[in-house]
């Protein structure tokens, strides 16, 4: 058994060991710890604490991968709602589609009786409000939301909120593996944006006969690239863990990067060999959270940071 988490899964990595350790299946491990998460103080690139778009509103992505059956469900751009990891999981188990976005997520959630609550603390707000006062004048914070939000849309490609996505993977004592994320996506993003966390295959896949492998860090990139399957079918042609996410990486670094940031890819092989890379333009390290059936306790490590400009 093995749950494979990011640095910001600190809240729910002893809850899916534990769902494990009790018998559980990967798919019920993945959502209870994410769901920890999601309800945490502080944690502002995730649920109910997360940092809102250019306007101000909350929107949440999430999704969740049955590695048995590859079977899936998403939801993005969702309001209002306090666990979109659940919902996700409502939309893969109860509906024909994958993936459901805004109006409609919202309201299938209400359908299914996702608990709502308000998502924009004060706090959060008013970290948005100083965020956008400290880049304006007092007549444009004074005329807020501005005619067009494109130009700053791009004055947020900031390597310092573009992202915070917690993912967990996880493979039960029946070998059985799921992999699940939940985002905000990054701080005063433009309304209505995804990133890779609600695309199947871009920053998430999971697949029984193979392995897992979850994306945190600039969405579009991983979304480009296919990061997540990229690692999965690397792994189907016969290559270990550690060169199919080396194959992956330098998927990331052969195409062309228009704004500073990172990608971080989680992933470990049907054996439970994991392996954790951070590809970056900004420099600095990466961490995350390990526990595998031998271990008394989840361990926080270091993973392997591939510098864009220096080489792995």
């Amino acid at each position: 058994m093995i749950v494979l988490g990011s640095s910001t899964a600190e809240a729910g990595i002893v809850a899916a060991r534990d769902v494990l350790v009790q018998g559980g299946s990967a798919l019920d491990a993945v959502e209870a710890g994410i769901r920890l998460v999601e309800s945490a103080p502080n944690v502002h690139s995730v649920g109910q604490d997360a940092w809102p778009n250019l306007l101000g509103q909350v929107e949440l992505d999430a999704s969740i991968m049955d590695g048995r059956t590859l079977d899936a469900g998403s939801v993005g751009a969702l309001r209002g709602f306090l666990h979109p990891i659940s919902v996700a999981r409502r939309v893969m188990e109860e509906l024909p589609h994958v993936l459901l976005v805004g109006e409609g997520a919202g309201r299938f959630a209400g359908e299914v009786g996702a608990e709502r609550g308000e998502l924009l603390s004060d706090e959060v707000r008013e970290g948005w409000a100083e965020w956008l006062q400290a880049r304006m004048s007092p007549e444009e914070w004074a005329n807020w939301p501005a005619d067009t939000l494109v130009p700053w849309a791009k004055r947020t490609a900031d390597p310092e909120t573009a992202h915070g996505t917690v993912c967990l993977l996880a493979r039960d004592m029946r070998a059985s593996i799921a992999a699940g994320v939940s985002t905000s996506g990054w701080a005063w993003k433009y309304p209505g944006r995804l990133g890779d966390s609600p695309i199947i295959g871009a920053g998430n896949y999971a697949d029984n006969r193979h392995g897992a492998a979850a994306c945190t860090g600039f969405g579009e990139m991983a979304i480009r690239c296919g990061t997540a399957r990229s690692v999965l079918l690397y792994l189907k042609t016969g290559l270990s863990i550690e060169d199919a996410v080396r194959a992956a990486v330098q998927d990331l670094d052969d195409a062309a990067w228009r704004y500073r940031g990172r990608v971080t890819i989680y992933s470990f092989d049907r054996s439970e060999e994991h392996r954790v890379v951070s590809y970056t333009r900004v420099g600095g390290g990466c961490s995350y959270w390990l526990w595998q059936g031998d271990m008394d306790a989840p361990e926080r490590r270091q993973g392997i940071t591939h510098d864009a400009h220096r080489g792995a």
